[in-house]
């Protein structure tokens, strides 16, 4: 998809389209059967950093300092989130109705038209979160001491969790703001974060990925092979697929660590993975989106995973067996030199 005019930060996948941002202060939208570019929102002054749609609605973190959220359709900038002493590295959003109690709602009136949510993380060592309708900040998380880079939310359970260059993951109560607990084994910069069935991957800048039981905090398994810092991670029907920056993506089985799979093809950092409709993307610092072919990895793991729960299930009593592998969503692409 050629269009932008410097690298690409990070891609998002909704439906049939794929949004795009960038070092040129652009986000792009494109159709992701033909490659066109549907729609280009402009308005930041520097770097974006960040995408993240929701409901009709496109946020934004840049260099500029701020998040700004746009309208989808009609490419116009809808609000914008000033507060961050520094960059906007990384976004959430959730909707006040999926973690509030009506009683505690009712102390929200101010938002009561819309209830939609913003995190913000920052450079500033802070976590942020913001009302959607009147960009006003409900409340600042404190606690990391280096620049917030990655968020994930649980918003059913109330958790919000942070990775941080302090060499940290925090988790924090969405509503109170209180930090529940401090993952602490990384060895360089957490920069990304990925959570299925309250099993928590981490990637870092020390090469190697973690994965913890929230409930915990203990660390059950550790992915290594990288050979430079670990930029995006993205879990699939018992899968871990790895960015890095050696310009390759990989394939672990998520429960071994075994690694399946290398993708070769782009020149620089890999700095998103997507998975849609049986597809793998990649978004790279060289300017390119990759789409790749995981039909065969997929297939392959999904029979090995049917075959160990029919194993688990004659030798554990009824109920026991692990939620880990659940996620049955299938996975498939053109294929590109030979990978």
């Amino acid at each position: 998809f050629p269009g932008h005019e410097s690298y690409i930060t990070f891609c998002h996948l909704e439906n049939e389209a794929a949004f795009t941002c960038s070092a040129d202060h652009t986000i792009r939208k494109w159709d992701v059967m033909t490659g066109q570019c549907l729609a280009i929102y402009r308005g930041h002054t520097s770097i974006v950093n960040r995408i993240l749609v929701a409901k009709d609605y496109l946020f934004s973190g840049s260099y500029d300092r701020t998040a700004r959220c746009w309208s989808v359709d009609k490419e116009k900038q809808i609000q914008e989130f000033r507060g961050h002493r520094n960059c906007v590295l990384t976004l959430a959003h959730y909707s006040s109705r999926d973690v509030l109690e009506e009683e505690e709602e009712e102390e929200e009136e101010e938002e009561k038209v819309s209830r939609d949510l913003l995190v913000t993380g920052s450079t500033d060592c802070t976590v942020k979160v913001w009302w959607v309708s009147s960009g006003r900040c409900y409340q600042t998380l404190l606690g990391h001491t280096g620049a917030v880079l990655c968020l994930i939310l649980d918003a059913p359970n109330r958790e919000l969790f942070s990775g941080s260059t302090d060499y940290t993951i925090r988790t924090w109560n969405i509503v109170t703001g209180e930090q529940l607990k401090v993952f602490k084994e990384h060895q360089g910069s957490v920069i990304c974060l990925e959570l299925v069935n309250r099993h928590l991957y981490s990637g870092s800048a020390d090469r190697t990925v973690k994965c913890w039981l929230v409930d915990t905090g203990e660390r059950i398994q550790t992915y290594k092979a990288h050979k430079h810092s670990v930029s995006t991670l993205k879990y699939h029907a018992g899968i871990l697929f790895t960015g890095s920056g050696d310009a390759c993506a990989r394939a672990f089985n998520s429960k071994s660590g075994v690694l399946q799979k290398i993708f070769r093809g782009h020149k620089f950092i890999i700095n998103c993975i997507q998975i849609h409709n049986e597809l793998l993307y990649t978004a790279s610092h060289d300017g390119t989106l990759r789409i790749w072919d995981i039909r065969g990895i997929c297939k392959r793991n999904k029979r090995r995973l049917k075959k160990e729960r029919s194993a688990q299930g004659r030798s554990s009593q009824k109920g026991s067996l692990s939620r880990l592998f659940n996620n049955k969503v299938g996975c498939m692409v053109q294929q590109e030199n030979g990978e």
